[in-house]
């Protein structure tokens, strides 16, 4: 296998276990296996960091990879927030903030490639709102629940601060739409 397609078969991997790690949430009555998710959970964010790593430090794109990295994270992360309300462990707008977040700034990112070609790179906002979302999942999965809810808060602020700060900066795109 050519160095190149490490990345990709990262996202690969990335993908496949959020079957499994929706699966393992979705047995009742099985606590004990929460430990098994987040470290699936934990084991499938690492990818995320390696393969953005790695194609960084090689050099390489491909249109695979713009299209499922960014999608294997918010279906792992979104997967997680949905399946932490079923358990009853956060509130559900909290949630629904978060996936529309997500959802948004995903189709601010389709509208800038098809405006001009930009691709709306992370900006320290949004790596500060992965991180914190990421590890407040991890900790409801190892029912560190007290430390889970400061990092929440702290995700659900920087989702928010995120997405408009993304928007501000792509408000070009909407300076005809109430004239």
């Amino acid at each position: 296998m050519k160095k190149e397609s490490i990345p990709n078969l990262l996202t690969l991997i990335r993908i496949a276990m959020i079957p499994l790690f929706i699966l393992l949430l979705s047995l009742p009555g099985r606590s004990d296996l929460h430990w098994l998710a987040a470290l699936i959970f934990a084991v499938a964010s690492f990818t995320d960091y390696l393969d953005g790593y790695l194609a960084r430090k090689w050099q390489v794109v491909s249109n695979f990879g713009k299209f499922a990295d960014p999608m294997a994270d918010k279906l792992l992360v979104m997967s997680a927030f949905i399946l932490l309300v079923g358990l009853d462990f956060i509130p559900a707008w909290i949630a629904a903030l978060i996936v529309c977040r997500e959802l948004a700034v995903t189709g601010l990112r389709l509208l800038l490639v098809e405006q001009g070609g930009t691709i709306l790179a992370a900006a320290m906002p949004g790596k500060i709102k992965t991180f914190s979302q990421m590890f407040a999942i991890i900790f409801y999965l190892l029912h560190f629940h007290l430390l889970a809810d400061i990092t929440l808060y702290i995700a659900l602020f920087f989702t928010l601060y995120s997405g408009y700060d993304y928007f501000k900066g792509a408000s070009f795109l909407f300076k005809d739409t109430f004239k």
